[in-house]
């Protein structure tokens, strides 16, 4: 799906949810976009995040794709304070030595040579202390009420295995790896937790060089690509590419030499291709033939697949259900339907 579309398929959405499910009359102060059991929501709030994201919409953004935008963004802002609430009701907290570790983390991308595009990037030190602890707070409170929750059975592996059989017949030798990509073009959906995204050829060189340079030194390989990696694709699994069949490096003499060269757990160089700067990691190689399930790798695979998707599945769950039991008022979508088009809303 492209952007357009799914900004405005998303803008559908979230209007049939106001219409669904919002009451109440127009907020009585026009800077309020929306409260969550009292609690306002300010525009401001989503003025300054939609500014720092602005640079990544690909060309000039027509009134109604800013609006949808903007409607996700506040939508985001809801989400974060339902779970914001419903820590505090459990009395999750978080000490200020986690606040400062994570705060280091954040300045460190400007000390590594990489750069800071997040709204977090312009905020001031209190502001963005305030920032760092609400993240690492939602973070506690998933991982308590959420991750925690979810369990793996050998039983759910076994009939995983059984209905996706095929998944796992290997016509060709295989390599399992990961990779860091950096890309000299902005991305218009910066996937990566750091939201750090080289839009140069410069910026791209200096940034591929600081990531290496973390890598070599032995940082977790996983942990930069999550937090930096430009592949939309991979970087949220921690740059895991899967299992790839070694014929597919064979046009590549450069990265198939790499790979031919490396053990489990080493690195390639930097090596550079139209896509980018790439950075990989071998993390096994597969014979070909039928792996069966009593194969480590393939018990690992699997319960991570499933354990993914059933995160997901019950984060949004949780999520819903935190609405259902809050007031949530969305007074933009209140006005976007009240005036019939975003003209109004955006003035």
């Amino acid at each position: 799906m492209s952007f357009r579309k799914a900004l405005k398929f998303l803008a559908v959405l979230l209007v049939a949810s106001a219409v669904l499910g919002i009451a109440g009359c127009a907020s009585k102060d026009p800077g309020v976009w929306a409260r969550v059991d009292g609690t306002p929501i300010r525009r401001d709030q989503v003025e300054a995040i939609y500014r720092a994201r602005q640079a990544t919409l690909p060309g000039e953004a027509k009134p109604a794709e800013v609006l949808s935008f903007k409607l996700a963004i506040l939508n985001d802002l809801i989400d974060r304070a339902l779970l914001l609430e419903r820590a505090a009701d459990l009395h999750i907290q978080v000490s200020s030595k986690e606040v400062d570790a994570r705060l280091a983390q954040i300045r460190g991308t400007v000390s590594d040579g990489l750069q800071d595009h997040s709204p977090a990037g312009s905020l001031a030190p209190a502001a963005l202390r305030k920032q760092a602890e609400d993240s690492l707070t939602i973070q506690k409170l998933i991982q308590q009420e959420v991750f925690s929750k979810v369990k793996t059975t050998p039983a759910e592996i076994t009939a995983y295995y059984e209905h996706n059989k095929t998944e796992f017949d290997v016509p060709e030798a295989e390599v399992h790896l990961a990779g860091i990509l950096v890309t000299p073009v902005p991305d218009p959906e910066v996937r990566n937790l750091m939201r750090d995204d080289a839009r140069n050829e410069r910026e791209a060189e200096r940034k591929i060089a600081a990531l290496y340079l973390q890598v070599r030194t032995g940082k977790d390989f996983a942990k930069v690509a999550e937090e930096y990696s430009e592949d939309p694709r991979t970087a949220p699994g921690g740059g895991d590419m899967g299992f790839l069949p070694v014929s597919r490096f064979a046009p590549d003499r450069v990265l198939s030499r790499a790979l031919k060269s490396l053990k489990p757990g080493q690195i390639t160089g930097i090596i550079r291709d139209r896509a980018g700067f790439h950075i990989f990691k071998l993390l096994g190689r597969v014979s070909a033939g039928q792996r069966q399930i009593s194969d480590p790798g393939v018990q690992d695979s699997i319960r991570k697949t499933l354990t993914n998707e059933n995160v997901e599945l019950l984060k949004a769950a949780y999520i819903e259900s935190l609405r259902n039991h809050a007031r949530v008022t969305d007074y933009l979508a209140q006005e976007i339907l009240r005036n019939h088009g975003p003209s109004a809303a955006t003035r």
